[in-house]
């Protein structure tokens, strides 16, 4: 990856946000290095904002992003949302308020991205993939009336927020001509990041590497307390963040970390076969219905694709799907009943098909220093299910405030 670029702006502590500004960090280095192991979202993003404030940074992953051969970051549905998020909630309650909060982070350093930067004229190539498009959820009963009384909840949270372009407007469903037999009869929307993360994951790496990060491709095995002095002797670093999502439930010996499988379909999003869909359609996982299948997840992925979703199967270890699983096939209804035409709609020729593991913990997000040994200098941050991009830099903020 070779770029006659430098990266002209920076991540830096004002109060207690992380916030994205102009021009080169003024942070003073810090002659210290950190060890980050885990090469996704979560680690590339604490990778960018410890650089951003003086420290040295190498990170190690068994694997890179890849279009050809994608990691789990690249399969996500990359929507964002306010928690709990379309496909299942964390149910500690003091995760779920810091995750209110990690997220804000998110979302407006992810707005002055693409504000910056839009993808047009000569900074294509250096194309983010961050849009900021309108998101609609519906709903199959009134918020009020829900069972999951959670969601009438989130819906006056997300009010008091006020992100652009908010509403409840139930006309929603008829202007997006949602299918009546989709039994939909209340809605809301609101402005949010919708990431391309083919485009995003290139590009965060190549941010960090112009920022002076060193990669190194090597699979770290076993509990991180057994080998903790030798990795960071071996990197010449002074503190480890783990940042391997599913692999924490051996690096952090920790049994409560567990796979959530998800896929997508990718289809043509070019208006020749049906409207192009220009916003995000959604309706949540919840127990109205008493069902496990119930998420319709239709989002544009940039500005010829459309992902279709969503499958939640918890504990499930394989990336064994086929476009003919019984699985995939309902959740391929599920998003024809919803939009008519999409049942039309062309396959993407590159990757009809895609599947990841979410790394979901039993409890809660978990971010915060080893605790099994008094001295520990290894820092975690795993466990954010699907909500990965959304919480990446409330996250990657935690992180770096227990380097002072």
């Amino acid at each position: 990856m070779s770029f006659a670029y430098t990266p002209n702006f920076h991540l830096t502590q004002a109060g207690n946000e992380l916030v994205l500004e102009r021009g080169q960090s003024p942070a003073t280095p810090k002659n210290k290095r950190v060890l980050v192991v885990g090469g996704g979202v979560t680690g590339f993003t604490t990778a960018w904002t410890l650089l951003d404030a003086g420290y040295q940074v190498t990170i190690v992953s068994d694997r890179w992003a890849d279009p050809k051969d994608r990691i789990a970051s690249q399969i996500a549905g990359a929507l964002w949302e306010w928690p709990p998020a379309v496909c299942g909630k964390h149910t500690d309650v003091i995760s779920l308020e810091k995750s209110k909060n990690w997220c804000m982070t998110s979302y407006r350093i992810f707005d002055k991205l693409q504000e910056w930067m839009p993808a047009v004229g000569s900074l294509k190539a250096f194309d983010h993939g961050v849009r900021m498009g309108m998101a609609n959820f519906f709903f199959v009963e009134k918020l009020e009336e829900m069972a999951d009384v959670g969601q009438l909840d989130k819906w006056n949270e997300i009010r008091a927020m006020s992100p652009e372009g908010v509403k409840r407007d139930p006309t929603l469903i008829h202007r997006h001509q949602v299918n009546k037999k989709a039994g939909v009869v209340d809605s809301y929307q609101h402005m949010s990041p919708m990431i391309d993360t083919d485009a995003y994951m290139r590009w965060l790496q190549f941010v960090v590497t112009c920022k002076g990060a060193e990669l190194y491709t090597r699979k770290v095995e076993g509990d991180l307390i057994f080998q903790e002095e030798q990795l960071l002797s071996e990197y010449n670093a002074d503190i480890l963040v783990n940042a391997t999502g599913l692999g924490s439930h051996d690096l952090a010996g920790d049994a409560s970390v567990y796979p959530l499988r998800g896929a997508l379909v990718r289809v043509v999003n070019d208006g020749k076969i049906f409207p192009k869909v220009t916003e995000a359609l959604v309706v949540t996982h919840d127990n109205t219905r008493g069902e496990d299948e119930d998420i319709v997840f239709i989002v544009p992925r940039n500005d010829n694709i459309l992902i279709l979703g969503g499958l939640v199967q918890p504990h499930e270890h394989t990336l064994d799907l086929k476009m003919d699983s019984p699985e995939i096939q309902r959740m391929r209804a599920r998003c024809n009943n919803f939009v008519p035409g999409l049942e039309n709609a062309e396959y993407d020729p590159d990757a009809p098909l895609v599947q990841g593991l979410r790394p979901f913990r039993g409890t809660n997000v978990r971010v915060e220093r080893e605790t099994r040994t008094r001295h520990s200098r290894v820092i975690h941050s795993y466990g954010h299910g699907g909500s990965g991009f959304t919480l990446s830099f409330g996250c990657a903020r935690d992180v770096s405030l227990y380097y002072g």
